[in-house]
């Protein structure tokens, strides 16, 4: 939709103080309990007109957030706070691994993401679009300091978890794609349309080279990391917005 940033801003119901300098847009089924815990650490919290969309601040600054699961949601979030002049929009959620060296509850960081989702390309995207090099090096950083086991490279954005059989998981390693997930490239297209920064931390749930997806139970060991990193994403993502 065309319209001014004026024009967004008054359908949102947005008070210039509130104008969020970087929006948190996280990809998950599990969108009451996520949103719970993760608007806990802000204050002054507001939902916006538009549901599900919020506006809190982290040491005195505004940041929104949005449960945004899937790209057809995820390029509504990029795409209002970058017409509205956010500085940085950061893509967090959970991943396919697709090369044997992930493990449930590493990080995937990735440099690059594989434009496969139906929505980059509206943005301008080609095959593949770039993440911020200086925000993904410094999110990295910050994981690796907490011991969490940290992967760059390409992430491939996809258009549905069900929408995928083994040949295409064999097709994707054998391309060198590092993980899977369905908002990293639509985020990272929207916020170069926008001339914003853009960062994606993801953490790798199904272990698809070995055949287990997110139906089957992680071992404990697994699970225990999976629910650090996942936890870590988030507190990295506001310490990210502490170096604006």
């Amino acid at each position: 939709m065309d319209l001014t940033a004026g024009e967004w801003q008054h359908a949102l119901g947005l008070e210039d103080e509130d104008l969020p300098v970087a929006v948190i847009s996280e990809g998950t089924w599990w969108r009451e309990q996520r949103t719970r815990e993760r608007l806990s650490l802000l204050e002054d919290v507001k939902e916006l007109r538009f549901p599900d969309i919020f506006v809190g601040r982290w040491h005195g600054r505004p940041v929104a957030y949005c449960c945004a699961y899937g790209a057809p949601r995820a390029v509504e979030v990029a795409h209002l706070f970058g017409a509205l002049g956010a500085e940085l929009v950061v893509q967090i959620g959970s991943c396919g691994g697709l090369q044997e060296d992930l493990s449930p509850g590493d990080v995937v960081v990735p440099d690059w993401a594989g434009c496969q989702e139906g929505i980059a390309s509206i943005y301008g995207a080609d095959d593949r679009v770039q993440a911020d090099s200086h925000w993904s090096d410094r999110a990295r950083m910050i994981l690796s300091d907490q011991e969490h086991v940290v992967h760059g490279g390409t992430n491939l954005t996809w258009h549905s978890i069900f929408a995928q059989d083994g040949s295409m998981v064999e097709k994707w390693h054998e391309a060198g794609y590092v993980s899977v997930d369905m908002e990293t490239a639509t985020t990272l297209a929207v916020a170069q349309h926008f001339e914003m920064k853009a960062v994606s931390m993801l953490v790798v749930w199904d272990d698809l080279m070995a055949g287990r997806s997110f139906l089957d139970p992680l071992e404990p060991t697994h699970q225990a990391e999976f629910d650090r990193s996942y936890k870590a994403i988030y507190t990295t993502a506001l310490e990210l917005l502490d170096a604006l």
